[in-house]
Protein backbone atom coordinates (compact mmCIF):
# COMPACT_ATOMS: atom_id res chain seq x y z
CA UNK A 1 0.00 0.00 0.00
CA UNK A 2 1.12 3.53 -1.03
CA UNK A 3 0.36 7.07 0.74
CA UNK A 4 -1.33 8.45 -2.80
CA UNK A 5 -2.32 11.47 -3.02
CA UNK A 6 -6.42 11.19 -2.48
CA UNK A 7 -5.70 8.63 0.55
CA UNK A 8 -3.12 10.99 2.42
CA UNK A 9 -6.23 13.59 1.49
CA UNK A 10 -9.02 11.84 3.07
CA UNK A 11 -6.60 10.92 6.06
CA UNK A 12 -6.62 14.82 6.69
CA UNK A 13 -9.97 14.63 6.46
CA UNK A 14 -11.05 12.40 8.48
CA UNK A 15 -8.22 13.28 11.27
CA UNK A 16 -9.78 16.65 11.02
CA UNK A 17 -12.99 15.70 11.68
CA UNK A 18 -11.97 13.97 14.93
CA UNK A 19 -12.01 10.27 13.67
CA UNK A 20 -10.11 8.05 15.31
CA UNK A 21 -6.63 6.06 13.88
CA UNK A 22 -8.35 2.77 13.75
CA UNK A 23 -11.49 3.98 11.92
CA UNK A 24 -9.40 5.67 9.36
CA UNK A 25 -7.60 2.48 8.65
CA UNK A 26 -10.60 0.95 8.34
CA UNK A 27 -11.85 3.56 5.68
CA UNK A 28 -8.85 3.32 3.95
CA UNK A 29 -8.14 0.00 4.08
CA UNK A 30 -4.89 -2.26 3.43
CA UNK A 31 -2.87 0.13 6.19
CA UNK A 32 -2.89 -0.56 10.47
CA UNK A 33 -3.81 1.86 12.62
CA UNK A 34 -0.15 2.09 13.51
CA UNK A 35 0.68 3.33 10.24
CA UNK A 36 -1.82 5.71 10.03
CA UNK A 37 -0.64 7.46 13.47
CA UNK A 38 2.94 7.58 11.96
CA UNK A 39 1.69 8.89 8.80
CA UNK A 40 -0.57 11.44 11.07
CA UNK A 41 3.08 12.24 12.93
CA UNK A 42 5.02 12.66 9.88
CA UNK A 43 2.66 14.84 8.16
CA UNK A 44 2.34 17.18 11.71
CA UNK A 45 -1.27 16.66 12.27
CA UNK A 46 -1.20 14.80 16.11
CA UNK A 47 -2.17 18.57 17.52
CA UNK A 48 -5.64 18.15 17.12
CA UNK A 49 -8.61 19.51 19.65
CA UNK A 50 -10.38 16.40 20.79
CA UNK A 51 -13.11 15.89 22.71
CA UNK A 52 -14.55 13.06 25.21
CA UNK A 53 -17.60 11.97 23.53
CA UNK A 54 -18.40 11.32 19.96
CA UNK A 55 -20.63 12.95 18.39
CA UNK A 56 -23.44 9.81 18.77
CA UNK A 57 -22.51 9.94 22.65
CA UNK A 58 -23.43 13.24 22.47
CA UNK A 59 -26.59 13.10 20.48
CA UNK A 60 -27.76 10.61 23.50
CA UNK A 61 -26.21 12.68 26.13
CA UNK A 62 -28.30 15.68 25.47
CA UNK A 63 -31.58 15.46 24.87
CA UNK A 64 -33.61 17.75 22.08
CA UNK A 65 -34.59 21.07 23.95
CA UNK A 66 -38.29 21.07 24.39
CA UNK A 67 -40.55 23.01 21.92
CA UNK A 68 -42.10 25.95 24.37
CA UNK A 69 -46.12 26.33 24.20
CA UNK A 70 -45.63 30.22 23.06
CA UNK A 71 -42.67 31.23 21.25
CA UNK A 72 -40.76 33.86 23.73
CA UNK A 73 -40.75 37.57 23.09
CA UNK A 74 -37.54 39.76 22.27
CA UNK A 75 -36.96 40.75 26.65
CA UNK A 76 -37.82 36.58 27.16
CA UNK A 77 -34.97 35.72 25.78
CA UNK A 78 -32.12 34.38 27.22
CA UNK A 79 -29.35 36.36 27.61
CA UNK A 80 -26.05 35.35 27.19
CA UNK A 81 -24.07 34.54 30.41
CA UNK A 82 -20.78 36.50 30.70
CA UNK A 83 -17.48 34.73 29.99
CA UNK A 84 -16.04 33.41 33.81
CA UNK A 85 -13.09 35.55 34.44
CA UNK A 86 -9.57 33.19 34.45
CA UNK A 87 -8.44 32.54 37.33
CA UNK A 88 -5.10 33.64 38.30
CA UNK A 89 -2.44 31.12 39.17
CA UNK A 90 -0.76 31.03 42.73
CA UNK A 91 2.87 32.18 42.43
CA UNK A 92 5.28 29.08 43.11
CA UNK A 93 7.33 28.84 45.93
CA UNK A 94 10.61 29.84 44.92
CA UNK A 95 12.59 28.25 48.09
CA UNK A 96 10.95 24.44 47.62
CA UNK A 97 13.72 21.49 48.07
CA UNK A 98 13.37 18.86 44.74
CA UNK A 99 12.37 15.49 46.50
CA UNK A 100 15.45 14.11 44.24
CA UNK A 101 18.65 13.88 45.71
CA UNK A 102 21.68 16.05 44.30
CA UNK A 103 23.65 14.07 41.98
CA UNK A 104 27.07 13.58 42.66
CA UNK A 105 29.38 14.07 39.96
CA UNK A 106 32.51 11.24 39.00
CA UNK A 107 35.29 11.71 41.11
CA UNK A 108 33.60 14.23 44.08
CA UNK A 109 33.11 12.17 47.10
CA UNK A 110 29.96 11.25 47.84
CA UNK A 111 27.56 12.42 51.24
CA UNK A 112 27.26 10.55 53.75
CA UNK A 113 24.88 8.05 53.87
CA UNK A 114 22.17 7.99 56.76
CA UNK A 115 22.47 4.04 56.52
CA UNK A 116 26.08 3.96 57.77
CA UNK A 117 24.61 4.63 61.39
CA UNK A 118 23.04 1.51 61.41
CA UNK A 119 26.05 -1.33 60.95
CA UNK A 120 27.41 -2.43 63.81
CA UNK A 121 31.14 -0.65 64.16
CA UNK A 122 32.75 -4.77 64.41
CA UNK A 123 30.93 -5.39 61.07
CA UNK A 124 32.45 -2.30 59.60
CA UNK A 125 35.77 -3.54 60.71
CA UNK A 126 35.43 -6.88 59.34
CA UNK A 127 34.23 -5.39 56.28
CA UNK A 128 37.31 -3.24 56.24
CA UNK A 129 39.82 -6.12 56.83
CA UNK A 130 38.29 -7.96 54.00
CA UNK A 131 37.98 -5.49 51.29
CA UNK A 132 41.77 -5.39 52.17
CA UNK A 133 42.12 -9.35 51.03
CA UNK A 134 39.40 -8.93 48.00
CA UNK A 135 40.06 -10.17 44.41
CA UNK A 136 38.91 -6.19 43.48
CA UNK A 137 37.55 -7.80 40.04
CA UNK A 138 35.18 -6.12 37.80
CA UNK A 139 31.49 -6.87 36.75
CA UNK A 140 32.48 -9.15 33.69
CA UNK A 141 34.96 -11.24 35.85
CA UNK A 142 31.72 -11.82 38.60
CA UNK A 143 30.15 -15.50 39.07
CA UNK A 144 27.59 -17.32 41.37
CA UNK A 145 29.71 -18.40 43.51
CA UNK A 146 31.90 -14.99 43.86
CA UNK A 147 31.26 -11.81 46.20
CA UNK A 148 28.81 -9.47 44.08
CA UNK A 149 29.62 -6.47 46.85
CA UNK A 150 30.07 -3.17 44.75
CA UNK A 151 32.73 -0.99 46.50
CA UNK A 152 33.52 2.43 45.40
CA UNK A 153 31.76 4.94 43.22
CA UNK A 154 30.74 3.22 39.83
CA UNK A 155 31.56 6.10 37.38
CA UNK A 156 35.24 5.95 38.76
CA UNK A 157 38.32 3.77 37.63
CA UNK A 158 38.51 2.72 40.94
CA UNK A 159 34.68 0.62 41.04
CA UNK A 160 35.46 -3.25 42.04
CA UNK A 161 33.49 -5.86 43.35
CA UNK A 162 35.13 -7.74 46.26
CA UNK A 163 35.16 -11.22 44.49
CA UNK A 164 35.79 -13.74 47.63
CA UNK A 165 34.31 -16.99 48.07
CA UNK A 166 30.59 -15.96 48.01
CA UNK A 167 28.28 -18.04 50.64
CA UNK A 168 26.14 -20.66 49.43
CA UNK A 169 22.51 -19.04 48.61
CA UNK A 170 23.85 -15.50 48.96
CA UNK A 171 25.07 -13.15 47.00
CA UNK A 172 28.13 -12.10 49.32
CA UNK A 173 30.77 -12.87 51.11
CA UNK A 174 30.72 -13.98 55.16
CA UNK A 175 31.49 -10.55 55.94
CA UNK A 176 29.32 -8.67 53.52
CA UNK A 177 26.48 -10.72 54.76
CA UNK A 178 26.99 -9.69 58.08
CA UNK A 179 26.44 -5.94 56.72
CA UNK A 180 23.50 -6.42 54.06
CA UNK A 181 21.77 -9.38 56.29
CA UNK A 182 21.29 -8.27 59.82
CA UNK A 183 17.99 -9.71 61.99
CA UNK A 184 15.18 -6.58 62.30
CA UNK A 185 15.83 -7.04 66.02
CA UNK A 186 19.41 -5.82 65.80
CA UNK A 187 18.52 -3.06 63.48
CA UNK A 188 15.95 -1.88 66.08
CA UNK A 189 18.25 -2.03 68.97
CA UNK A 190 20.53 0.48 67.38
CA UNK A 191 18.34 2.85 66.37
CA UNK A 192 16.77 3.40 70.56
Amino acid sequence: MSWTDERVELLKKMWGEGQSASQIAKELGGVTRNAVIGKVHRLGLSNRTTTTATPKAEAKAKPAPKADPKPAGPKERAQPKPAPEPIAAEPKPTNVTPLRRQIVPAGQPLPPQPSANEISPEALARVSEVEKKAKKISLLDLTEKTCKWPVGDPATDDFWFCGLPSQAGKPYCEAHVGVAFQPMNARRDRRR
